[in-house]
């Protein structure tokens, strides 16, 4: 069962039904894997919870 991992901003439910959709599409059409067998794990992660280029990403994005 192949898995995708996905860390990244909070999303409204049709965003991430879109990013679902199309990570499986792509994965399955670039492997040949059919689409049922792919799942899709979203892991919302605040801005204070990302470190980038030594600076938490919330601090970053107010420069």
């Amino acid at each position: 069962m192949p898995t995708i991992f996905f860390y990244g901003p909070r999303l409204e439910r049709e965003r991430k039904i879109e990013l679902i959709e199309g990570f499986t599409r792509t994965a399955s059409e670039v492997t040949g894997i059919r689409k049922e067998a792919f799942v899709v794990y979203l892991q919302e992660t605040a801005q204070d919870q990302v470190g980038v280029g030594g600076e938490l990403l919330e601090d970053r994005q107010k420069k």
